[in-house]
């Protein structure tokens, strides 16, 4: 049973076509910004993590808030901004799968049959 919750939480988070091209457009914005950060020199500061927060919106802002009520230094600390921003991505990756099964009409994944019970 536990096997196939998991199965469905992979499929409705990365192997939709909804999930594919928002996970993938993240993939670029994230090597955007490590390029940008490790090969390009700035007189002043990049805007190019910005991307990355926009595609991240509105959940990544959540634990933003959640981080500045537990301590505004865990907020602004870099062991809490990469997790959450990832745990952000991952939420909306998922969000996205049960919308385009919504928009599907589909209800559940397809119930396999419990032994012992009427087919």
């Amino acid at each position: 049973m536990k096997d196939h919750r998991a199965h469905g939480l992979v499929q409705l988070t990365f192997r939709n076509p909804a999930s594919v091209v928002y996970l993938s457009l993240v993939t670029v914005a994230a090597l955007f910004v490590t390029v940008d950060m490790l090969f390009v020199t700035h007189d002043d500061a990049s805007l190019a993590g910005v991307w990355l927060f926009l595609l991240a919106a509105p959940t990544v802002f959540l634990f933003m808030i959640g981080g500045d009520l537990l301590a505004s230094a865990v907020a602004d600390s870099a062991a809490f901004l990469y997790p959450s921003l990832v745990l952000s991505v991952l939420i909306q990756s998922y969000a996205l799968g049960l919308f385009v099964r919504l928009l599907r009409g589909e209800r559940r994944a397809p119930s396999r049959s419990v032994p012992g019970s009427a087919v």
